[in-house]
């Protein structure tokens, strides 16, 4: 990996880490693309192993406000959906993943950027984790499906619950790619490289998360996300 590489992926984990854990979503929105356009090969397996420390960090930091039957319903379907996203990964070329990340990114962002608040039932918590262990098997991307059904939750309701729902998934996700010969050591020694620079931004979310802006922040996340998983799209075309 190149010195510029690095510091490049470096700079957005960082960004990624402090969004989410001021938040609880963002990470693999901006941390994806930008890994995506550098080395395509690291996904989704880097930014996986990225999320396990700093979803933990954010489930403990805010453990007493956690939503546990919204959390069960949504990791019921998020197993469910892991075989889907292994589909993908094993359907598609590192070209037309690109293309996937890319166009996974860009509806997504727009899907809850776009969509009003509702008040979930049982159907629309299992409905989010299967999307989410599809997309997030196959690129690393799944909180937008959690966004939509937790945005009427308080804040730090909303951030533990989907960090723990995360770092479930994330493990059955990694579990499961590892089974199938899908984890190697390149992708475990970029996370490790880039593990600094998820350490500053979760240090730094610690700072701020009981008085930033939410709504504004997540606006922020969805514009970024769309922007550069256009400029994905363009780079796979």
């Amino acid at each position: 990996m190149s010195a510029q590489h690095l510091v490049l992926m470096s700079l957005a984990v960082l960004v990624a880490a402090f969004v989410q854990g001021a938040t609880g979503v963002g990470f693999a929105l901006i941390a994806a693309p930008v890994i995506g356009l550098v080395r395509p090969e690291l996904l989704p397996v880097c930014v996986l192993v990225l999320m396990l420390p700093l979803n933990l960090y954010v489930a403990w930091r805010e453990r007493g406000a956690i939503d546990g039957t919204g959390a069960r319903w949504i990791t019921g379907g998020r197993v469910a959906g892991t075989a889907g996203g292994l589909w993908v990964l094993a359907a598609l070329s590192a070209g037309q993943l690109s293309l996937f990340v890319g166009a996974s990114t860009v509806a997504a962002a727009l899907v809850t950027l776009l969509m009003p608040a509702f008040s979930p039932g049982r159907g629309a918590f299992v409905g989010a984790g299967l999307v989410t262990g599809i997309t997030e098997t196959a690129t690393g991307i799944g909180g937008p499906p959690l966004v939509l059904v937790d945005q009427r939750q308080p804040a730090p309701t909303m951030r533990s619950t989907i960090a723990l729902c995360f770092l479930l998934g994330e493990l059955v996700s990694l579990a499961v790619l590892l089974a199938t010969g899908r984890v190697g050591l390149p992708q475990l020694q970029a996370a490790a490289l880039l593990l600094p620079a998820l350490v500053v931004g979760a240090v730094l979310s610690r700072l701020v998360h009981r008085r930033v802006n939410g709504r504004l922040l997540r606006i922020f996340v969805q514009l970024f996300a769309i922007v550069s998983g256009l400029v994905l799209l363009v780079k796979a075309f």
